[in-house]
């Protein structure tokens, strides 16, 4: 019982502090450089779960072909995922920010769609997408005269592309060629080689014109999202995925656009509307419909299974 209540706990953790990092990478980011401030996160970030995970486990898979795997799921997740997402928040709300990234599902399944093994869509899939574009869509509702602002429209299109490219790389992450040494040092690989790769692009893309260091408020967001939004809700996250079903874990994902929206509304007076509840609706029950299609289809195809073989098929359990 003690497991199951720790274990709820740091989902808690998770599902509130995953909400409140785009409203620290907007405060971040209206001081510092977009590109470097996640760069700074991300490797700071990546070396801390690195060193953790070479501690608890003392073994690590460091052949060319393994490193270049968590580079590319880093250079997509974490480069254009994440630091994408910094860039777009010089021009957009967090909590718009956090809405149009609630969307990732989508993109996850049309990335299934196109990659072997391709997966089928199903209606209450195909329901569940479309109930999600309908709630980006009412976003705008009020704002669609913001669109004529290139740095708005700039920075949705981005995140559009950062958000394809968490979810590209999220499907790639799940389909290993083979079972990790270390999973944890494995994260921090992917973690701090997209934080290199982030160094890269800040040194081309960003103005550092009136730059300097010493800013405190975005100075200790920085701060925040090194230890809390990276490598404690990522350690809390793990966690949760041992002891709790992959569907009650992941239950974050309907909470966090609720806590960036509330946030943003109340300490950076962003704009909150009933489009915008109905925005938020629309969208986190457009990833229950998704994550309900894909649980039906597994169970018919687990049944089929069944049928065909006379076998049932229990999955290992660690």
């Amino acid at each position: 019982m003690k497991h199951f209540t720790n274990a709820y706990l740091a989902l808690a953790f998770v599902c509130i502090v995953w909400g409140t990092t785009f409203l620290a990478i907007r405060v971040g980011v209206l001081h510092y450089p977009p590109f470097l401030f996640a760069a700074v996160r991300q490797t700071a970030a990546g070396l801390i779960i690195m060193l953790t995970g070479w501690l608890m486990y003392r073994k690590a898979d460091l052949s060319g072909k393994w490193l270049w795997r968590q580079a590319k799921i880093g250079f997509l997740m974490i480069t254009v995922g994440n630091g994408v997402v910094s860039w777009a928040e010089q021009y957009v709300p967090s909590g718009v920010t956090a809405l149009v990234c609630a969307i990732m599902p989508i993109f996850t399944v049309v990335f299934n769609l196109m990659t072997p093994p391709r997966e089928r869509l199903s209606a209450v899939v195909l329901t569940g997408m479309l109930t999600g574009l309908g709630g980006v869509a009412l976003i705008f509702r009020d704002s669609i005269s913001d669109l004529a602002n290139l740095g708005y429209l700039t920075g949705i299109l981005g995140l559009l592309v950062s958000t394809a490219g968490w979810a590209l790389g999220s499907v790639i992450a799940l389909r290993p060629p083979k079972m990790p040494v270390n999973a944890l040092l494995d994260a921090g690989l992917q973690v701090t080689f997209g934080g290199i790769f982030l160094f890269c692009s800040s040194a081309l893309l960003d103005d550092f014109s009136n730059f300097s260091w010493w800013q405190a408020e975005a100075f200790w967001s920085l701060v925040y999202l090194i230890i809390f939004g990276s490598v404690l809700a990522y350690t809390a996250y793990m966690y949760t995925l041992k002891k709790l079903p992959v569907g009650l874990a992941t239950i974050y994902a309907y909470v966090n656009p609720l806590v960036a929206v509330v946030l943003g509304y109340w300490l950076m007076d962003e704009q909150l509307t009933i489009w915008t509840i109905l925005s938020f609706i629309l969208i986190v029950g457009s990833v229950f419909i998704v994550r309900q299609g894909y649980r039906k289809q597994k169970k018919t195809a687990a049944g089929s299974a069944v049928t065909a073989t006379g076998v049932s098929y229990e999955p290992h359990k660690k």
